[in-house]
């Protein structure tokens, strides 16, 4: 198997780390504007806004590209503003970004609103009352008694931005050197029969996700050592 090394070409793996960081990237600010949002709501569309932002972790990815591809084509409302400035992004490399993005969202955004909701909310008034800043309270009080919370949620995001095929490949296509992320990779190479090129690129992504979630556990099981040893003293 390893003698195709050395004819392989490693884009879809190039592709698939920018197109994951950047989208972990987006998603970890629009998660935790989200949440912040969603966590101090106490309307009667509560309900509803938390189903519609959860809700492309349940569609099947073929059905969120598949939006994506309505509202972002040339007949879509986003798409015909991109033509009106003379461009597009789908079967692009900013289209693998948004795809992951959108299926990376509800992860960051569902895990950083449990986190928030976790917060003892006295905390918060007392920061009020002796007149801190909402922007300050936060990024100052609340983001730091999340923080564990926050940093599980931006590493599922990655994972989960990495290894997304469906919605990636509707709206991005699989264009190589540009739009072939690692798992349309293995699917096209599994398709044409080449099984060995197709087991390398599942044992590559294999050992990153691996190695993601590896050190998100050690990283959580550090925080709460010492948090426990902060308490004691």
């Amino acid at each position: 198997m390893f003698s195709i090394l050395s004819g392989i070409d490693f884009s879809p793996l190039w592709i698939s780390l920018r197109a994951a960081t950047l989208a972990t990237f987006v998603t970890f600010f629009s998660g935790l504007a989200a949440a912040s949002f969603v966590s101090a709501y106490r309307g009667k569309f509560k309900g509803v806004i938390d189903g519609l932002l959860t809700l492309p972790l349940v569609l099947p990815p073929t059905v969120v590209g598949f939006l994506l591809l309505l509202v972002l084509g040339k007949n879509g409302p986003l798409g015909k503003l991109l033509l009106a400035i003379g461009t597009t992004v789908i079967f692009s490399w900013p289209a693998t970004v948004i795809a992951a993005s959108v299926v990376a969202f509800p992860l960051m955004y569902r895990t950083v609103r449990s986190a928030f909701e976790q917060i003892d909310p006295t905390i918060i008034y007392a920061a009020r009352t002796l007149g801190v800043s909402e922007w300050k309270i936060f990024w100052k009080i609340t983001i730091p008694l999340a923080w564990p919370g926050v940093a599980a949620g931006t590493v599922l995001a990655f994972a989960r931005a990495l290894g997304d095929f469906g919605a990636t490949l509707m709206v991005g296509g699989n264009i190589p050197g540009e739009t072939l992320t690692i798992p349309a990779a293995i699917f096209f190479a599994a398709d044409g029969g080449d099984m060995e090129k197709a087991l390398l690129w599942v044992i590559l992504i294999f050992i990153i996700s691996l190695i993601v979630m590896t050190l998100m556990n050690y990283w959580s099981d550090y925080q709460r050592k010492t948090i426990v040893a902060g308490g004691r003293e």
